[in-house]
């Protein structure tokens, strides 16, 4: 299985990738990875199963270039390009490869799903950019490919694998998660593509059925 990373610099991005080629289940898996600059993915220039490519996904040439041959496109930034050059990239990329299945980076609160106090705080903090993530998601789910969108809440470092999953209409209940979870979840979806297929995916901290609280 060809899986290409956009933006594979990413800290979500980076532990999907070292997932990928340090766990058995995924020995199948060659990666495509894209990134601005190169040497910051050195350490595995040397994997076999690794082609890097330096350059920007708001180039479309670029990314079309390492469209060709993928199975699954795991874009690990949200779009936030006034003309969401990025998701528009993607789509026309994958349409002219025939290229079908893609997790997108998202944001928690595009559909007005995040209660109380912390979704008030969260619509302030995504303001500047609501116009572009919304756009990003209506692009991809009126694409015809197969989406998984990932609506990212906000995150941390912490060092465990501990979330829930909402979909498209259900609320969110919840604030943090951890960027560990956030890969768990990818790394499920490309072991299992159907799995979230043409749904919208948030993440929470389990059994967080109360209103979120915003005392961070």
């Amino acid at each position: 299985m060809n899986v290409l990373i956009l933006a594979a610099n990413g800290r979500i991005a980076r532990i999907v990738e070292q997932r990928l080629l340090s766990a058995p289940k995924f020995d199948n898996i060659n990666l495509t990875l894209v990134l601005r600059n190169s040497k910051r993915l050195v350490h595995l220039s040397d994997q076999p199963r690794v082609n890097i490519i330096e350059g920007d996904i708001e180039d479309f040439d670029v990314v079309n270039q390492a469209m060709q041959g993928q199975d699954l496109v795991y874009v690990s930034n949200v779009d936030i390009t006034h003309d969401n050059s990025i998701t528009v990239n993607v789509i026309q990329a994958m349409l002219n490869n025939n290229v079908k299945r893609v997790i997108s980076s998202n944001a928690i609160g595009i559909y007005d799903e995040v209660q109380g106090e912390f979704g008030r705080m969260n619509r302030d903090a995504i303001d500047y950019v609501f116009t572009e993530i919304v756009n990003s998601e209506k692009l991809l789910v009126n694409s015809g490919l197969d989406y998984t969108i990932l609506r990212l809440p906000w995150l941390n470092d912490n060092e465990e694998i501990n979330y829930t999953v909402t979909t498209r209409y259900q609320k969110f209940y919840g604030d943090y998660v951890s960027r560990q979870s956030v890969a768990e979840l990818v790394l499920k979806i490309i072991d299992n593509p159907v799995y979230g297929l043409n749904d919208s995916l948030a993440l929470a901290i389990p059994n967080k059925q109360e209103q979120p609280h915003s005392d961070f």
